[in-house]
């Protein structure tokens, strides 16, 4: 089966949306998203979206936060157009219905979390990403130009090598076609032809045991780009969340925002001693990753197996109204979150490296776009600012919507982009092959390239995922396509490139940390161990 149209975007979430919007006011766009359309990471950011709104936060202040919390990687040009855009996004999210939450004066209350300086993160209670979904899905659902297919996954992208064509990693000189889209209930594989193509697929998280991702987080769009020979960057930078519910039963982890460390909760071991002064003059709003590494070190100092963040000296009525998903998702399990300290611990949360993109999300593939967590754009650096995930997607799709949108009109569609050929595939792989190599996969990768690392875990490693890596090419060139085992695939791919980053970055600095490589944080934690 084919299909053409204008715009191809490969995710649901508020950089798929945002930029699909746009676009579609040019064009037929088809949204491709593996589950339904709301299950997306921007779901599930309960802290909020940062912005410049009012006095006295200004341009150069949100700048000179995010340029500290990426420890000298940002690149500042980078930085400067999203946040001096980040204004005009916000009014535009509010345009498409997005409601975010306002002081009895009408103005927005701002909310304040680790790594800012000034009061700036727009917030809906504590469920913002799900109501920017709301919003945009609503508009997108009823906009005659754009189709969404649920329930659908893209395998690969179409390009210029499988004609036969040259492929380099320097300037374009391979071109995007679109994608291969497979419906897992019926395992019937799509051609989608596109113009032009957008992966906004979201993180990777799910390459660890612990995230606080969806399941939908296997790196689907790093993953493809990387095999169609796109430049991918900064892999080695896994953010983990420091505060995420210790809850060993639930998957994914639950995800205690650090906008309840700016309202005013405070980090304590078991014991119910304050520790983050230890660490930073910033205390328990840190940057995340400190934060992080200093709970690490925490729970392998004591052996325990989570620290608190206490919140039970804040005003219970401001407490409960403010983070309501929070009070209720705690008291479930028997926690009275203004009674009682919440037990957390750090998860796998944001990818801050990606497929690698200029100022207008573009990337080394010609026609091929990526926005959002899949993304590289070199706003993070070497550790994302919190909030700025949400934003930075809006500036991007939107930059990117806009270069697309200029240039469409000049790129046929390639009619010699063969269908999937699934000829001599007559094996159903055995599930348990899957799901247990999947597990194995993400304990490696826990155990090994998780918040402090060192060059001996990161080469075993890299050699257990070598033979996982055969193994899955193998049953994978012998099956029937099928969405386990492309995201398998995926997650293999992503780990590689995540460990091999790691080894070629021979110092500590942002969120890779090496016990090899102290830095003065490194001495100060006193962490080789």
């Amino acid at each position: 089966m084919r299909k053409k149209v204008d715009f191809l975007v490969v995710g649901s979430g508020i950089a798929g949306l945002s930029f699909a919007l746009k676009v579609a006011e040019h064009g037929k766009v088809c949204i491709v998203t593996k589950d339904r359309a709301d299950e997306t990471a921007t779901k599930y950011a309960q802290g909020g979206i940062a912005a410049v709104m009012y006095s006295p936060d200004t341009y150069e202040k949100h700048i000179a936060d995010t340029l500290r919390a990426g420890d000298e990687l940002c690149n500042p040009n980078i930085v400067r157009i999203t946040i001096t855009e980040s204004t005009e996004r916000i009014k535009e999210l509010i345009e498409w219905g997005a409601n975010f939450d306002k002081t009895e004066s009408g103005k927005f209350e701002l909310g304040r979390e680790g790594g800012h300086s000034e009061s700036r993160v727009l917030h809906h209670k504590d469920a913002t990403g799900a109501e920017i979904i709301r919003a945009l899905l609503i508009n997108a659902r009823n906009h005659p130009n754009i189709e969404i297919l649920e329930s659908h996954f893209a395998i690969d992208l179409l390009t210029q090598h499988q004609l036969g064509v040259g492929v380099s990693r320097g300037m374009p000189e391979i071109k995007c076609y679109g994608a291969y889209v497979l419906s897992p209930d019926s395992t019937e594989v799509t051609t989608i032809l596109a113009r032009k193509t957008l992966l906004a697929t979201g993180g990777a998280g799910n390459v660890y045991h612990t995230t606080t991702n969806p399941p939908i987080a296997t790196g689907d769009g790093v993953a493809m780009a990387y095999r169609a020979k796109a430049i991918i960057e900064n892999m080695e930078f896994v953010q983990f969340h420091p505060t995420s519910l210790y809850n060993p039963k639930e998957k994914p982890s639950f995800l205690i925002t650090e906008a309840l460390r700016g309202f005013g909760a405070v980090l304590k071991t078991v014991g119910g001693k304050e520790f983050m002064h230890k660490y930073d003059e910033r205390g328990s709003l840190a940057s995340r990753d400190i934060v992080a590494r200093a709970i690490d070190t925490e729970m392998k100092h004591s052996g325990d197996e989570y620290v608190y963040l206490d919140a039970t000296h804040l005003n219970r009525n401001d407490l409960i109204e403010k983070f309501p998903t929070i009070y209720a998702k705690c008291l479930s399990i028997g926690i009275d979150i203004s009674k009682e300290m919440i037990p957390v611990v750090p998860a796998a949360h944001y990818l801050t490296g990606g497929v690698k993109v200029n100022e207008y999300g573009l990337t080394s593939i010609e026609n091929l776009y990526a926005t959002g967590e899949t993304s590289c754009t070199g706003l993070h650096g070497a550790n994302r600012l919190a909030s700025n995930s949400l934003l930075e997607s809006a500036v991007f799709s939107h930059r990117a919507a806009m270069d697309a949108i200029q240039t469409y009109k000049n790129e046929p569609h390639c009619e010699e982009i063969p269908d999937w050929n699934a000829e001599g595939l007559r094996m159903n792989e055995e599930m348990v092959l899957i799901t247990q190599t999947t597990r194995e996969l993400q304990f490696i990768m826990s155990y090994y390239v998780g918040i402090v690392r060192s060059d001996l875990r990161l080469q075993r490693a890299l050699d257990r995922l070598e033979i996982i890596y055969r193994e899955t090419e193998e049953l994978y060139n012998k099956s029937i396509i099928s969405l386990p085992i492309c995201e398998l695939r995926n997650l293999i791919n992503v780990a590689f490139l995540i460990i091999k980053m790691a080894q070629q970055r021979k110092e500590s600095r942002g969120l890779h940390f090496s016990i090899d490589y102290p830095d003065k944080a490194s001495i100060r934690m006193n962490t080789r161990r």
